[in-house]
């Protein structure tokens, strides 16, 4: 078998690919729906932040004035207060408005990225995900600053010399392509490098993948989540700021 051959071979099995594990058709509609590893994946986040947001609101309700937090409130607070001091750092008095949103997205980011230590697909390896992400974030850009500026948020597109106007739109619409291509960029190139070792060293990969995971999933997950929400903040600010 030619080079050519090997290369197919990994490209059609490895693990990294979007896979389709369930398809159903609606009656009427011509077109087959399917459920694949990104829906499993993202299903499995958004549970996980929804169970732990749930179990830490009953375990606060239960907690009296009197009583020593255990150790899961303890990681709770550290998370909350961690998450408070990244907003209020950035966004300043504005961060109050945001830090509801800007916690949810930096928990879901930075989960998702780490779900390939526990045997997932990343959601944030496909494109559709970090896309939507993106689009979320250009919409509460927008959307604020209209509401802050009114017509000066259009007219600030002619600023300063009027046909700089097409740069300028430009510029606009290429915060969600850019918010997004990074994101999925940096955590494919983790997913697609994994997913080809495991592929194609499998009788050895026993101890050493595990420093790999470390950077991919751990650490280049843990600085895309952070810029991504870092980028946000600086955008939003900037088109609220006085």
């Amino acid at each position: 078998m030619g080079i050519a051959g090997v290369t197919s071979m990994v490209a059609l099995d490895s693990s990294f690919m979007i896979r389709s594990l369930y398809s159903f058709r609606i009656p009427g509609i011509d077109y087959d729906f399917s459920i694949n590893t990104t829906h499993v994946a993202m299903l499995f986040v958004s549970l996980l932040i929804l169970i732990l947001a749930i179990v830490a609101r009953v375990q606060l309700n239960k907690v009296k004035d009197d009583e020593t937090p255990g150790m899961f409130m303890n990681a709770v607070e550290l998370v909350v207060e961690m998450l408070e001091t990244m907003v209020n750092g950035i966004m300043g008095k504005n961060a109050n408005k945001f830090v509801n949103y800007l916690s949810t997205l930096f928990l879901f980011i930075i989960i998702s990225n780490i779900s390939g230590l526990f045997g997932l697909r990343p959601p944030t390896a496909d494109y559709g995900v970090t896309l939507s992400l993106g689009l979320i974030t250009f919409v509460l850009i927008q959307f604020n600053g209209i509401k802050k500026n009114k017509i000066k948020h259009f007219t600030a597109l002619f600023q300063p010399i009027w046909f700089l106007f097409p740069i300028n739109l430009i510029g606009e619409f290429a915060v969600p392509l850019s918010l997004s291509l990074r994101l999925f960029g940096n955590i494919m190139s983790g997913t697609v490098l994994m997913g080809l070792i495991y592929d194609l060293l499998k009788p050895f990969t026993i101890a050493y993948p595990a420093l790999l995971h470390a950077y991919f999933d751990l650490f280049s997950g843990c600085i895309q989540a952070y810029v991504f929400c870092m980028l946000t903040m600086v955008y939003v600010n900037d088109k609220i700021a006085d």
